[in-house]
């Protein structure tokens, strides 16, 4: 599902960014080799950040 209409950057590209090491927003974008355009999907880009570092924190989840 794409996320980032802007860039065209889907949910599959973002998890792969973050789970490559990404932590900020900004890294996310720069790991799929663009930057932030409109700003509209950068919360969702957070969340899938927080919740990635949750499930880190908590393997039971």
């Amino acid at each position: 599902m794409y996320l980032c209409f802007c860039n065209g950057l889907s949910d599959r590209q973002l998890d792969q960014a973050i789970r490559g090491g990404a932590r900020r927003p900004a890294e996310v974008y720069a790991a799929c080799g663009c930057r932030a355009q409109c700003g509209r999907c950068a919360g969702t880009v957070l969340a899938l950040i927080r919740g990635a570092s949750a499930a880190q924190q908590d393997p039971e989840a």
